[in-house]
C-alpha cells in the first residue's frame, strides 16, 4: 500500500503581472519524505515554497495538505512551518525563549512548553545553550535553534527555504547529516528549497528538478542523475559532455545514434521518437582514459588537467571534439597523464543516454 500524500500540487500556476513563475505544476510529496525541489534562481521553487506556506496565493490550481485543501487558508492556519535561510530568531530572546514562543502562541500548557523545550534542544544538541542569546551563537548554532523553534509544535510539513547557503563549506556537509537526521527521528515531511544539486543529491528521497516554472523530472537522486529525462536535467545535475548526432535506428527504449565523434552508440533513449538530430549525454566519470578495446573508443589530446583532490579532471580533444574527463586519483599513481599526452577516450554504451533536441 502506498503511503498518503502530505502535500498534493495540483495543476497550479502563479502569474506575477504578465510574469509566469510557475506553469500548471502537477506532483504529490509522500508522508515522511524528504523531498527537494531544486533549480537555478527564477525557476519557481521558492514561489511554490511561498503558496505551501501560505505566504502566497496560487493563480490557478489547488494545494492540498494531507488531502484537504489549503489553498484559502492562511498561513497560521496551516500545520506547516518554515526555516528561513536567515533564521529569523528573536535576538532578545534567550534560546529556550525562542523555541517557545511558538508553543505560547499555540496555548501549550507550561508544564509542556517546558518538556518540549528541552526535549527539541537535547534534540538540536543544544541543551547546554539554553540560556544564551542568538548574537552569542555560530551560524551552525543559529541553525540549530531555528530548527527546534520550527519542529517544536509537530508541524506536519517542515519547509527549509535554503537553509545552508550562508554557512561555509564544512557546517554545509555536516548540518546536511544533522538535517537528515532530525528529519528520521521526528518522522515530519521536509520540504527542502536549494539551487546546491550536491546539497539535493546528498539529502532527498526524491528531487524535482525544476526550471522555467516547470517541473521537469521527478525522481529518486539516482534516476535523476543516472537517467535524465531531458537536455535541461542532464545539464542542471552535476556536469555532462553532450554529443551531437544522428538517430538512425529506433528499437522501444533503446536508440542507436551517430555521434560527432564518429562512432556509433546503441543505448537508453528519452524523448526520441523518430529517426534524426538528437544528442549524446555521457557524465565526465563514465569515460574511460585508455579503456578497454570491448567499449567504444577514440584517440584524443589531453589539452588542460585540473588536479582537485579526489579527481583530476581532464579536457580531451578527439575529432574536434571537446570532452570533459574525471578520473579518480589513485594513492601513487605511475600512470600520471599530463597536458599534451595521446590517449584513448571511451565508454560503455550503457553510460550514456539519448536526449531529443
Amino acid at each position: 500500500m502506498s503511503r498518503q500524500s502530505a502535500i498534493e500540487i495540483a495543476g497550479v500556476s502563479k502569474q506575477f503581472g504578465d510574469f509566469t513563475a510557475l506553469d500548471h505544476v502537477d506532483f504529490k510529496i509522500q508522508q515522511n519524505e524528504f523531498f527537494t525541489l531544486l533549480g537555478p534562481s527564477g525557476c519557481g521553487k521558492t514561489t511554490l515554497l511561498r503558496m505551501i506556506a501560505g505566504f502566497e496565493t496560487p493563480t490557478q490550481g489547488d494545494i492540498l495538505l494531507n488531502g484537504k485543501t489549503i489553498s484559502d487558508s492562511p498561513a497560521h492556519r496551516r500545520k506547516i512551518n518554515t526555516v528561513f535561510q536567515n533564521y529569523a530568531l528573536f535576538p532578545h530572546m534567550t534560546l529556550a525563549q525562542n523555541v517557545a514562543f511558538g508553543l505560547e502562541n499555540l496555548g501549550w500548557a507550561k508544564g509542556d512548553i517546558k518538556t518540549r523545550v528541552d526535549e527539541m534542544l537535547e534534540m538540536v544538541h543544544m541543551a547546554q545553550f539554553a540560556r544564551r542569546k542568538p548574537d552569542q551563537l555560530s551560524g551552525g548554532q543559529k541553525q540549530r535553534i531555528a530548527l527546534a523553534r520550527a519542529l517544536a509544535p509537530k508541524p506536519e510539513v517542515l519547509l527549509l527555504d535554503e537553509p545552508l547557503s550562508a554557512l561555509d563549506l564544512k557546517l554545509r556537509q555536516s548540518m546536511r547529516d544533522e538535517l537528515r537526521r532530525l528529519q528520521r527521528e521526528t518522522g515530519i515531511t521536509f520540504v527542502f528549497v536549494t539551487h546546491d544539486q550536491e546539497e539535493a543529491l546528498d539529502m532527498s528521497d526524491r528531487i524535482a528538478v525544476m526550471g522555467h516554472g516547470r517541473v521537469q523530472q521527478i525522481g529518486a537522486p539516482d534516476e535523476i542523475y543516472e537517467a535524465p529525462e531531458n537536455r535541461f536535467v542532464a545539464d542542471f545535475i552535476g556536469e555532462t559532455n553532450f554529443l551531437d548526432g544522428e538517430v538512425t535506428a529506433l528499437d522501444g527504449d533503446t536508440a542507436t545514434i551517430h555521434t560527432a565523434l564518429g562512432i556509433d552508440v546503441t543505448t537508453t533513449q528519452s524523448g526520441v521518437t523518430a529517426p534524426g538530430p538528437a544528442v549524446l549525454s555521457i557524465r565526465p566519470e563514465k569515460i574511460g582514459l585508455e579503456t578497454q578495446a570491448e567499449d567504444e573508443t577514440r584517440e584524443g589530446t589531453v589539452v588542460s588537467r585540473n588536479y582537485m583532490g579526489g579527481f583530476t579532471h581532464y579536457t580531451v580533444e578527439a575529432g574536434g571534439v571537446s570532452l570533459r574527463v574525471s578520473r579518480r586519483n589513485a594513492q601513487a599513481r605511475a600512470d600520471r597523464i599530463e597536458v599534451g599526452d595521446t590517449v584513448t577516450l571511451g565508454f560503455q554504451p550503457a553510460n550514456a543516454r539519448i536526449l531529443g533536441q
